[in-house]
C-alpha cells in the first residue's frame, strides 16, 4: 500500500495540514490552485463584502464550473482520440490491402515477363526456321511442312489440295 503523504500548505492566508496519497508537490499545486481562484474572486466588486459562506459557495461553483469545463474537454479529447484512432485502423487497412494487391500485382508482372520471355524464344526459333526455309529455298531445295517436304517444283511450291504452308510451331496449335 502506498504511503499517505501529509503537507503544510497555505490557503487563503491560512496554513492547512494536507494529507493524501498523492505526492506533496500535487497536494502544493492543488493548494496553489485555489489560491489562484480565490485571488480571482477578491478581484471582484462586492465579493469582499460578503459573508463568508457566500464567499465559500463562490469559490465551490467556480471550482466546480472549472471541473465540468475541463471533464468536457477531457471527453472531446478522448473522442477526437477515438476517431483518430478509427481512421489510423482504416488507413493501416489500406495499406495492408495496397500491399497485398501489390505483391499481386508483382506476381503478375513476373508470370507476364516470363511469358513475354517464352514467346520471345519461340518468335526467335520461328525466326531460325524461316531462315533456315528462305536458304532452302534460294538454293533451289524444297520447304517442308512439318518435317514433311512439300510437292512441286520452282517458285510455286504447292501444298497439296487444300493445304496451307505454315510455321510447324502453327500447324501444331490447329
Amino acid at each position: 500500500m502506498e504511503k499517505k503523504n501529509v503537507t503544510e500548505v497555505v490557503i487563503g492566508g491560512k496554513i492547512y495540514k494536507l494529507g493524501g496519497y498523492e505526492s506533496e508537490d500535487y497536494l502544493h499545486q492543488v493548494a496553489s490552485y485555489l489560491n489562484n481562484r480565490i485571488t480571482e474572486l477578491r478581484a471582484l466588486d462586492g465579493y469582499n463584502r460578503l459573508p463568508s459562506a457566500q464567499k465559500s459557495l463562490m469559490l465551490d461553483l467556480n471550482t466546480a464550473d472549472d471541473y465540468f469545463k475541463a471533464k468536457r474537454q477531457a471527453e472531446k479529447l478522448e473522442a477526437e482520440l477515438s476517431e483518430k484512432d478509427r481512421e489510423l485502423y482504416e488507413a493501416r487497412h489500406d495499406l495492408v490491402s495496397a500491399q497485398v494487391k501489390l505483391e499481386e500485382n508483382q506476381r503478375t508482372i513476373t508470370s507476364l515477363k516470363e511469358e513475354a520471355d517464352d514467346y520471345q524464344k519461340k518468335i526467335a526459333l520461328l525466326e531460325a526456321r524461316l531462315s533456315q526455309q528462305e536458304v532452302r529455298l534460294q538454293q533451289g531445295g524444297k520447304l517442308q511442312l512439318e518435317g514433311r517436304p512439300l510437292q512441286g517444283t520452282g517458285s510455286q511450291q504447292e501444298a497439296g489440295p487444300q493445304q496451307e504452308v505454315r510455321p510447324a510451331s502453327e500447324a501444331e496449335g490447329s
